[in-house]
């Protein structure tokens, strides 16, 4: 079944990592996507400010297109971004692209979506449903996802299901993690400015200092979550910078802060919007001043399908033994753009083991070292393989 070696991933995924791209500058990795698509017979459309791709696979056993059964179509998802990192490892085939470095793994996303893509085309004439294939833009900055979305990616034939994984360094090559439910967070970019009037620091009576409106606004801001949330609900909300006056003896006209809101679901996300707000808008009003708020929203939250779930869980069972497979209790208040498409389709985002001591394989994600073990690429394709083959079967 799987006429792709090891060898041949190996060689596409370092290709990848010696060349890597930021987001929405993958012009030299979409046309190597596109070469591979061509040389197998798939498929394809460009797409997201023409640095996307959408290939499919049409099923040509017909055994299911009565109108009583109709042809499912799973998707499965690929990003194609780097980061702007500069690399720091000893590999032969490090990054020639000074600061800019495949540090989260996508070069390893892509190649496992493209081995799955030429396995499943050379099994076309026994598929009963249809298989989509995205290689998504800009993950790591302005949401590829959506735009691929919104340009029509999960129509014509509309998806059913969608899969999508994440290589990770905590867990050891041969094994993944699943989780049901609420799997990532949202996440919302946070400016506020607290408003004053400035003056002379040997006068401060005649002014109204921000500094001090900034400080009761950091602490009221801090206790948003244990005072308004239930302890068995999660949230974060993190204020990281910090912004105001050009001397020390000068009161200045404002200070400005920025942080994130994460969140797990839209309810809580809302709720806690608007809080911050009554905060901000009350808070200074103490002191004679103002304040302003200002969000930039970002990623929803991550929300994986039961279904869906099951049937990844059931695939990697069978293929990496039970022992092998985590299931999580507890999400992660990271966030992940896949979560457009889990918005839309029954969807399963699931993190696949890369991890090995001997080779140094240890750091984490976005780390200037970070490294894999390339042998999770064979793993991951037979995993998204038999995944695909799977939600075919599920009507």
């Amino acid at each position: 079944m799987y006429d792709i070696t090891n060898y041949e991933l190996i060689k596409i995924r370092r290709d990848f990592h010696m060349n890597p791209e930021l987001g929405g500058s993958e012009n030299r990795t979409m046309n190597k996507i596109c070469e591979y698509l061509d040389s197998w017979g798939i498929e394809y459309q460009k797409c997201a400010s023409k640095t996307g791709v959408i290939a499919i696979v049409r099923g040509m056993n017909k055994n299911k297109t009565d109108e009583t059964s109709p042809c499912l179509c799973v998707g499965v998802r690929a990003d194609i971004d780097a980061l702007p990192i500069n690399e720091e490892t000893n590999i032969e085939f490090k990054s020639v692209n000074d600061g800019v470095m495949h540090a989260c793994g996508h070069d390893a996303h892509t190649t496992i979506a493209l081995g799955t893509a030429k396995i499943i085309k050379s099994m076309e004439s026994q598929l009963d449903g249809n298989v989509k294939f995205f290689f998504q833009p800009a993950e790591e900055t302005t949401g590829g996802a959506e735009r691929m979305i919104n340009e029509g990616c999960l129509k014509n034939p509309d998806v059913d299901y969608v899969l999508g994984l994440h290589v990770d360094p905590s867990l050891k090559t041969g094994s993944v993690s699943l989780k049901y439910g609420k799997m990532m967070a949202s996440s919302d970019e946070i400016t506020i400015k607290a408003i004053g009037k400035s003056t002379h620091g040997a006068h401060p009576h005649e002014g109204i200092d921000p500094l001090i409106i900034a400080s009761n606004l950091i602490l009221s801001l801090q206790t948003l979550v244990s005072r308004n949330l239930s302890a068995l609900n999660s949230a974060v909300f993190t204020l990281g910078s910090i912004h105001g006056g050009t001397t020390g003896n000068i009161i200045p006209d404002e200070v400005e802060m920025t942080g994130i809101l994460r969140t797990l679901d839209q309810e809580t996300r809302d709720f806690m919007k608007r809080r911050i707000g009554e905060i901000v808008e009350n808070v200074p009003k103490a002191s004679g001043g103002e304040g302003k708020l200002f969000i930039r929203e970002s990623y929803k939250a991550l929300i994986n399908n039961d279904e869906a779930v099951n049937a990844v869980r059931e695939t990697a069972e069978k293929l990496l033994g039970k022992e092998n497979v985590v299931i999580n209790l507890f999400p992660n208040m990271g966030t992940e753009d896949f979560s457009y498409f889990a918005e839309h389709s029954k969807a399963c985002f699931f993190n696949l083991g890369c991890k090995n001591e001997e080779i140094d394989a240890v750091y984490p994600i976005h780390s200037s070292k970070f490294k894999l073990d390339e042998s999770c690429l064979k793993i991951g394709v037979k995993l998204q393989v038999e995944n695909v083959l799977k939600l075919l079967k599920s009507n």
